[in-house]
């Protein structure tokens, strides 16, 4: 089957970030796909987890598991939420590493102390509203990035645990986000992730429509 190019590639990944920062921004329209409390209670995060959790961040959770339930996430662990949306999980994780370093230590990106979780998204709409939800949650271990998946701001080995959670059917350059996950999580660290996966081929066209990867 014909690979789909670099040019219809960049587009469809801009397709993705309109789409989704378009539910960060229009929460209350109908979205493309299924978000917010609704999915996130049929994925299996439960509805006391979701009531302690600012409804900034819940009302438009995209992901497709309960990733961060799931994960095996020590206390004390850095960790990388790669895609993290408007921060469900962000904020889960947060909890479940505990307190920030103590002033003056390194966090994963070098240069900014005291947090242990990391929170990257290309959708500034998203951002904008995870960092609401972390003021809000007032969990101090956290640190925002706008960054591309494929190109991470993080040092090499610096992650302890890296969490994804539905993001790889949504971006083309999924071998360049595996090699920066391999990159920034230590030899001993670990991966979770939860995606949705074809059955069969699809034919490049298909591919390529926008419409066929929100469907």
């Amino acid at each position: 089957m014909q690979a789909m190019d670099a040019s219809q590639g960049t587009q469809l990944r801009e397709s993705v970030r309109l789409a989704y920062s378009a539910i960060a921004e229009r929460p209350d329209e109908d979205p493309l796909f299924p978000t917010g409390r609704a999915l996130a209670l049929g994925l299996g995060y439960s509805p006391e987890l979701l009531d302690t959790l600012p409804a900034v961040a819940v009302e438009t959770f995209c992901g497709v598991s309960n990733v961060s339930v799931f994960a095996d996430i020590p206390e004390g662990a850095h960790v990388l939420d790669l895609g993290c949306g408007a921060g469900l999980d962000l904020l889960i994780a947060a909890r479940r590493v505990g307190r920030a370093l103590p002033d003056g230590l390194p966090d994963v990106t070098s240069g900014k102390s005291g947090k242990r979780v990391i929170g990257v998204d290309f959708s500034r709409a998203m951002l904008e509203r995870a960092r609401r939800a972390v003021a809000e949650a007032g969990a101090e271990n956290v640190n925002l990035l706008e960054a591309a998946a494929e190109d991470l701001p993080l040092e090499s080995g610096s992650v302890d645990v890296a969490l994804a959670n539905g993001i790889f059917n949504l971006n083309p350059a999924r071998e360049s986000i595996f090699r920066e996950l391999a990159r920034v999580v230590r030899p001993e660290g670990a991966v979770f992730a939860a995606e949705l996966i074809l059955r069969e081929p699809i034919s490049v066209e298909e591919s390529i429509d926008p419409a066929n990867w929100f469907s």
